[in-house]
């Protein structure tokens, strides 16, 4: 019998009934389809997954706990007095040793699937400590750290791909965003631009790439697994750097507060459409994730407009009448679009009606 949770249950249950009501279907049809799943009472998923966040979190907290501790104090100071080449090998060493058994577990205990990335996450800390040394090691003061970011993102990618982690393949995804950030301010000399482009202005580029490449993922066999994720943080990225844009424009330094925030208006208006065409893609291919991004940016880009352009001089209720009666006037032109395309469906035809009736 397959088990769901309540939302689904009750998305299936009003599906089954809306078929019985149309007669698209036969009541004892629709019994057997209610008793072909059971809902599941309390989602323990959830609860497991809460679970071991909070035990990491707590795992953290005990270990600063644990540095007033003087046996632990003295091995720290022992470990701190190795060189950093040493001390960057030995964590290498610990997060290859806790990668290996995070994946022997794995294999003895597959559906322990957040425990399981809860030891890979430790396994990731454990490996940027590692990167974090070997770059002090060979540091030559040129300041071009970057390539430690993008050392992580190779080893985070091979490390993703290779154990099937998703949880790693963010990791790695964060790591190419840090490496983007960073090495294009490393090339201009960590001026206000580079190629005529401040920082949000660039992550919109790095966010719009990103999304771009992880439709072609789902293409991809060994890929596919970590489209969705991908997905996710090029919209993340994409969106966060469009605000930023709307807000600051592409200025690079302190000239943004003496323009009038209408010359920024046209980066306010890319931000929307943007938003839109993320509500409407959703709307139209059933992308949850498109639709939520683009409705969550949306309000925050009317929210951050009302307080650039109207808070001082425009009465509050005023301007969210505006807002209500334009979302209300979308609202009737989808409707309508809704309609029209319902009644286009073939009705059902009912006991008794047919062609034949009219003899």
């Amino acid at each position: 019998m397959l088990i769901l949770n309540k939302t689904q249950g009750k998305f299936l249950h009003s599906i089954i009934n809306q078929w019985v009501e149309n007669q698209t279907i036969p009541p004892e049809t629709g019994e057997l389809l209610r008793q072909g799943f059971s809902i599941r009472p309390f989602d323990w998923k959830k609860l497991a997954k809460y679970s071991f966040w909070v035990s990491l979190i707590c795992f953290v907290i005990a270990a600063g706990s644990l540095l007033a501790d003087k046996v632990l104090l003295e091995w720290l100071e022992a470990f701190f007095t190795l060189s950093d080449a040493l001390r960057s090998f030995g964590l290498a060493v610990l997060s290859a040793l806790v990668f290996y058994f995070g994946l022997s577990r794995r294999r003895a205990k597959p559906k322990r699937v957040f425990s399981n990335e809860a030891i890979f996450f430790l396994g990731v800390l454990l490996c940027a400590g590692s990167i974090v040394f070997l770059g002090m090691a060979i540091d030559t003061g040129s300041g071009h750290f970057s390539l430690l970011f993008l050392l992580a993102t190779l080893v985070y990618g091979i490390l993703g791909l290779t154990l099937s982690s998703k949880l790693i393949w963010v990791f790695a995804i964060l790591s190419l965003g840090s490496w983007f950030g960073m090495e294009t301010g490393y090339i201009s000399g960590w001026g206000a631009y580079y190629l005529g482009m401040n920082f949000p202005l660039r992550f919109v580029l790095f966010g719009a790439v990103l999304t771009a490449l992880s439709f072609g993922f789902g293409k991809l066999r060994q890929l596919k697994g970590f489209q969705k994720p991908t997905y996710v943080l090029g919209l993340l990225y994409l969106f966060i750097a469009l605000w930023l844009l709307s807000i600051f424009g592409n200025h690079g330094d302190d000239r943004w507060l003496n323009i009038r925030q209408i010359e920024l208006l046209h980066w306010g208006l890319l931000f929307a459409l943007a938003a839109i065409a993320a509500i409407f893609y959703g709307l139209k291919y059933d992308d949850s994730t498109s639709r939520a991004f683009g409705i969550t940016f949306l309000f925050i880009n009317l929210y951050t407009k009302y307080f650039e352009f109207f808070w001082d001089n425009l009465h509050k209720a005023i301007f969210f009448m505006v807002m209500a009666a334009s979302f209300w006037l979308l609202g009737s032109r989808a409707e309508k679009i809704w309609n029209l395309e319902f009644l286009k469906r073939p009705s059902p035809k009912r006991g008794g009606d047919s062609d034949s009736d009219t003899d």
